[in-house]
């Protein structure tokens, strides 16, 4: 029975004027759309980490697509599958 007593007195603390609406229990009245912002919001910035990780290790290290296909132009004269004026044609084409 005091147990009772205590949770009715608590009660009527919280809410000394009786004007509670149940607003409290969705986060001050933004309801569900507020936790559905939230979510977007932690998405938006989520996303935002993802792209930017992906950017900067695309942009990093030999300096772009460029670079990879003189490396390859390289390695096909040193084996011998075109001769130098071949490759010359197609670095030049590549510096364009």
């Amino acid at each position: 029975m005091t147990a009772l007593a205590s949770l009715a007195a608590s009660t009527a603390l919280a809410d000394p004027d009786g004007s509670w609406d149940g607003h409290m229990m969705w986060g001050g009245g933004h309801g569900v759309f507020g936790g559905l912002m939230m979510l977007v919001f932690w998405g938006v910035i989520l996303a935002l980490i993802v792209l930017a990780v992906h950017w900067l290790r695309d942009n990093s290290g030999t300096g772009g697509k460029s670079s990879d296909a003189l490396e390859i132009l390289r390695q096909r004269l040193a084996k011998g599958e075109i001769d130098e004026e071949e490759y010359r044609r197609r670095k030049a084409a590549l510096d364009e």
